[in-house]
């Protein structure tokens, strides 16, 4: 098993050479990258666009931004099977949108990079679907858009002889987080999490690293439903990059922030590589190790000592449970989708 998580350790590696991005040849494959007209999502799909993919789809908020994203990758890589698709996802109705369009129109899935994120704005924003809006994009709709492809991904696996990997892109601040009894002894952990305006405004401050939490145990829950392995579920931890997430610091927060990246901050190019990693790399390695693995420094690394504790596995398989009661509300074809095409565990 990997050393235990350390500060230093982190901090020597910020300053470390890091790996390069795997290449392997994606004739005739899918890819779909999340929010990825900018930053880690759009330096992987650049990674992408140069193994000769049959499909990719940059998947992007705001469609103009995307379309110039798109004409920069086709200039630096010479793809052109690259196409951008709308997709929001601080609104549940853009991914089923999203969704609907591409299972009635592709015929595989062979990778999936859930990559888009926001950090929490102070004061909290509710979404249209009365959520807190980092919640809804960086956990709900996130889960939602992967249990919904899904399907997809294990007729790929069964039709075309191959295995599918879906790549939540995480965080190693998932380590410094952990959910107290308040919300834990809830009914209703993820609508306290969500909704509860008392309590939003006492965890705002590290609503960010939470929800890479969220990140990992909707990983871990997956990938342990997926029948035979016949899709791989794993999380990226892309480390300390420049990134436009904090653009909208301000003040003592947006100094320290400045420094933290001159000293220690990698480009986007190099945090896609573990993203990369996550999903095309390891091939000699088997699907039981792959499976529901935390990818850091381009091998596979381990999760927090809280995740992998007795705590832990209750939290994940109660958030677990209470996620699809949400999102079955939203989308009824995930109760389907859960009954049918995933493996139920014994608890």
């Amino acid at each position: 098993m990997p050393p235990k998580f350390s500060l230093l350790k982190s901090f020597q590696e910020q300053r470390m050479p890091w790996p390069p991005a795997p290449k392997v040849d994606l004739q005739g494959k899918t890819v779909i990258v999340t929010g990825s007209n900018i930053g880690i999502g759009f330096e992987a799909a650049k990674h992408f666009a140069q193994m000769n993919p049959e499909k990719l789809i940059l998947a992007c908020r705001n469609k103009d931004k995307g379309q110039a994203a798109l004409k920069i990758l086709e200039a630096e890589t010479g793809c052109h099977t690259a196409e951008v698709w709308s997709l929001d996802l601080a609104s549940f109705d853009s991914v089923r949108a999203f969704a609907d369009k591409f299972n009635k129109e592709c015929p595989r899935l062979d990778i999936l990079v859930e990559n888009a994120a926001i950090l929490p704005a102070e004061p909290y924003v509710m979404t249209s679907d009365g959520w807190e809006a980092t919640f809804e994009v960086n956990n709900l709709s996130t889960s939602l858009l992967g249990l919904l492809l899904v399907p997809r991904m294990l007729e790929t696996a069964e039709k075309f002889a191959t295995t599918p990997r879906i790549v939540v892109v995480s965080s190693n601040m998932h380590m410094f987080s952990r959910f107290g009894p308040e919300m834990m002894d809830s009914s209703n952990p993820l609508e306290k999490f969500g909704k509860d305006q008392q309590y939003l405004k006492k965890i705002i401050a590290v609503r960010y690293q939470d929800t890479k939490l969220l990140n990992i145990f909707f990983a871990r829950s997956l990938s342990k439903r997926i029948p035979a392995n016949k899709v791989i579920v794993n999380m990226a931890n892309p480390g300390y990059v420049y990134s436009n997430l904090r653009s909208s610091f301000t003040g003592v927060r947006k100094v320290f922030d400045y420094l933290m990246e001159k000293a220690l901050a990698r480009t986007t190019e190099e945090g896609s590589r573990h993203v990369v990693w996550a999903a095309v790399g390891g091939e000699n390695e088997p699907k039981e190790r792959l499976q529901g693995a935390y990818v850091h420094m381009c091998s596979i690394s381990e999760v927090s000592e809280h995740v992998l504790s007795e705590e832990g596995t209750r939290h994940e398989d109660k958030l677990w449970d209470n996620l699809i009661d949400i999102l079955s509300e939203v989308e009824p074809k995930v109760q389907t989708i859960v009954n049918g095409q995933l493996t139920k565990l014994l608890h």
